[in-house]
């Protein structure tokens, strides 16, 4: 299990100290060798990447998407050394939801690409200095692209490479590009890919984005009567992949009998059917979701947690890289600002971490969960995050006197 990072963080996290913890954490990255010395790089202003800490929680990002994304970018890279630069930067249009949910796959390993975001062709000040600041050093299985443009032609900072993908309103179409760039990443097809209806609320999607990160598996999408060519073509390729369908009830069984064509079909987030249109309950669902050696399976104390807000379904992938990075955590969500929904609070119940109240047992050698909180207050309140602060604290639990164990004798 893995001890979370929040309860060795100062009650205010600024962006050095969080990067360097975060950076720090079980990336599955190695140290970059391409480009540049590890020397330290002159500090760049971080507009919304100072956030409030409490002990169990870190807060990142500020009023908007471009922000929170520049972040968490800027928390898992703060590129004071080589090792803490990027390869690439993923730079998507925030007016294109398909096609950056599809890019979160981009920030798993080994390429583990934060996502920035553009405004249209414009950047935001927040993208510009994150870029500045992170200094990418270039994906050599990319062509050394430093910058990778998903349907956006915003022009980026002098010198940096770039590698785009062509220009489309069409999801399947985005995302079958974004799944061949990440075979490209990786050096090989993936065994698994996500697949979701395109026209199910941005909500019940957003769990997918850290799911992928976390995986490495491509999104692809399908509507709710048909499988788009793209998305054929993209499955084909893949030679029989295990194909992991999320938000089952979104698709007609036309669609799930041709996607057992191109490889066997699992539901992701079988939840209730009073519960299918919760997007609370169906991101629980997906954090408790395995099957083998994919999904997150959480059901147990000793993990990072991502909380995001249903009303800012852009926060998803612009936390994905928190999900392949650091203490690897699933999306957990909040459809409002203010207070725990009854089933969020009842699943932090579940993973609780705890302590034997027994003399022999100290808290230190416990499991701890960690909670990043994506945005500001109009995101997640401050009375919110002391609430999930709370449900993430490891507690004493009392034991029966059968669980105790006997203390030994003195001897003569």
């Amino acid at each position: 299990m893995r001890a979370a990072l929040s309860s060795r963080l100062p009650l205010l996290a600024l962006v050095g100290s969080c990067a360097a913890l975060a950076a720090c954490g079980k990336s599955g990255l190695p140290a970059h060798s391409e480009g540049g010395s590890a020397e330290a790089v002159p500090a760049v202003s971080a507009q919304g990447a100072v956030g409030v800490a409490t002990k169990n929680t870190t807060r990142l990002g500020g009023a908007d998407p471009a922000s929170d994304a520049a972040a968490v970018a800027r928390t898992a890279y703060p590129g004071l050394t080589t090792a803490s630069r990027p390869r690439a930067v993923v730079l998507v249009d925030e007016h294109d939801w398909p096609a950056a949910l599809a890019a979160s796959s981009l920030a798993s390993a080994p390429l583990g690409a934060p996502i920035l975001y553009s405004n249209g062709d414009t950047l935001p000040s927040a993208t510009v200095e994150a870029l500045h600041a992170m200094r990418p050093v270039g994906a050599a299985t990319l062509g050394g692209a430093q910058v990778i443009r998903i349907g956006t032609t915003a022009s980026v900072p002098e010198g940096l490479r770039t590698r785009s993908t062509p220009s489309t309103t069409e999801p399947a179409a985005a995302a079958a590009d974004v799944a061949h760039l990440l075979s490209l990443a990786h050096g090989g097809d993936p065994h698994q890919v996500i697949v979701l209806a395109s026209s199910s609320a941005p909500a019940l999607q957003m769990p997918a984005a850290g799911l992928a990160a976390e995986s490495g598996s491509p999104i692809l999408y399908v509507t709710a009567a048909h499988v788009p060519a793209p998305t054929v073509a993209a499955l084909k390729g893949l030679h029989q992949p295990a194909i992991y369908l999320m938000n089952p009830q979104a698709v007609n069984s036309h669609v799930l009998a041709a996607l057992a064509h191109y490889g066997h079909v699992t539901p992701i987030a079988d939840i209730a059917a009073a519960a299918t249109d919760s997007p609370v309950e169906n991101a629980n669902a997906v954090a408790r979701f395995t099957d083998g050696t994919f999904g997150w399976g959480v059901k147990e104390p000793g993990h990072g947690l991502v909380f995001a807000n249903t009303s800012r379904p852009l926060d998803a992938p612009a936390s994905a890289l928190l999900s392949a990075i650091g203490d690897y955590g699933p999306l957990l969500l909040l459809e409002s600002p203010n207070g725990v929904s009854p089933a969020l609070a009842s699943y932090l119940g579940d993973i609780q971490p705890a302590y034997s109240s027994a003399p022999q047992f100290q808290p230190v050698h416990g499991a701890y969960n960690h909670g990043w909180l994506i945005g500001d207050d109009s995101a997640i309140s401050a009375l919110t995050q002391a609430e999930i602060d709370s449900l993430l604290e490891i507690t004493p639990r009392r034991v029966s006197p059968s669980e105790e164990e006997p203390v030994a004798s003195p001897t003569e």
